[in-house]
Parts: C-alpha cells; sequence; structure tokens
C-alpha cells in the first residue's frame, strides 16, 4: 500500500468515525430530550412530590441506568434543563459607555431569562422553583453553575474603567439581584402566569440598579 493509498484510508477512517460520534451524540441528546419532556409532563400534571426517578423513566420508556448514564439525580436533569438555556453571557457584553447602558444591559440579560422561563411554562417553573430543589441552593452547587447568571465580572468591568461607583460589593449586589429575580419567577408563578413578568422584572431591577450603581463623581 503506497502513502498516498494509506492517507485516504486514514481519512475514511476518520470520516467514519466523526459520523458514528455524530450519532452517538445525535442519540444521546435525543435520549436527554425524551427524559426531559417526561419530566416536565410529571412536573405539569403531578407536581414535583411525584417527580421520581422510576416515574421518569417509565413515562420516558428508558431504564433507570439510561437515566444515570446522562443524569446524576432529578435535580441535576432540571437544572442542566434551566442551565442550558440560550442565555446572553454578559462577560461577552461591551464596557458601557456609562451607568445608564449598564444597568439597561444587565436587565437586558435577566430579560432574556425571563423570556427563556415562559417559554419553558408556568407549570414547569412553579415546580422547579420548590425549596426542596437543592439545585437552586448556591451554597450546595459544586458541579454545574447556578441556573441564575451573574453579571459581578461585568460590573467588576465596569467599576475598573470608571464608569460606575457600586454602593455595595459585588457578591452583595449579585445576591441582591439574585434574590430579585427568584422574587419576581415566584411571583409570576403565584398568579399562574397572569403577572407582568416582563415588566415587573424590568422595574424592579431597575429600581434596584438606580441605587446601587452611580457615576464616580456621585
Amino acid at each position: 500500500m503506497n502513502q498516498e493509498t494509506q492517507e485516504l484510508s486514514k481519512q475514511q477512517l476518520k470520516s467514519q468515525e466523526t459520523q458514528e460520534l455524530s450519532k452517538q451524540q445525535l442519540k444521546s441528546q435525543e435520549t436527554k430530550g425524551k427524559i426531559f419532556r417526561a419530566a416536565k409532563h410529571i412536573l405539569q400534571k403531578k407536581g414535583y412530590e411525584q417527580l421520581s426517578i422510576k416515574n421518569i423513566c417509565e413515562e420516558a420508556g428508558v431504564s433507570n441506568g439510561s437515566f444515570y448514564h446522562h443524569f446524576k439525580t432529578k435535580d441535576d436533569l432540571l437544572s442542566y434543563y434551566i442551565e442550558e438555556q440560550p442565555s446572553i453571557d454578559p462577560n461577552l457584553l461591551d464596557t458601557p459607555a456609562n451607568p445608564d447602558e449598564a444597568k439597561q444591559a444587565i436587565i437586558y440579560v435577566y430579560l432574556n431569562y425571563v423570556h427563556y422561563c415562559q417559554k419553558l411554562g408556568v407549570e414547569f417553573m412553579a415546580n422547579y422553583y420548590t425549596p426542596k430543589n437543592q439545585s437552586l441552593n448556591p451554597l450546595t452547587r459544586t458541579e454545574r453553575p447556578y441556573p441564575i447568571i451573574t453579571v459581578s465580572d461585568y460590573l467588576k468591568k465596569a467599576a475598573d474603567a470608571g464608569i460606575v461607583s457600586l454602593s455595595a460589593s459585588l457578591e452583595d449586589i449579585a445576591t441582591d439581584i439574585r434574590m430579585i429575580v427568584i422574587g419576581n419567577v415566584f411571583e409570576w408563578c403565584l398568579k399562574n402566569g397572569e403577572a407582568d413578568f416582563e415588566g415587573n422584572m424590568r422595574r424592579s431591577l431597575e429600581t434596584y440598579l438606580n441605587g446601587c450603581l452611580k457615576t464616580e463623581s456621585q
């Protein structure tokens, strides 16, 4: 076998391996989607209390082994889909030109989260945001990022550039924003989706940010 033939065989083998990997990845995504749809259906119809791995697997028509191949726990499953939201990465935003631009950018990030919550549906979110769901506890989360995006790095960039002056620590501001976001989600869920989710989120964040983001001269 000459060198040219050997190179062609290597390319064909690599192409075949890539195709096989793509098929495996596609199958994995399909299985994940099937498991999540089953969990979402149980949450909507029966609530978090009935969301057991056994019930999820029966609803999805998959084995327990298949579930554990993709997820560690039911909360891990729910967190995966919250975290995989088509989010806006605050770290990729340009440094703001002024405090108002910084506020609007932060609000824009969290309004994107509002739209994703609306896409998942009020029934799903109402059952996801329960004290029993430990994936919401930032103190116990070690492997996955917290499901609500933080803007700490973005604010630090703006502060370091002298664009804004912070009235509290970055950690405190991030905590306050997280509580504002969770509060608005709860309000929306309590009113069964009838609350002005987007308007309330915008107004509460704007009110808070007006108080904690100042120009250097203020």
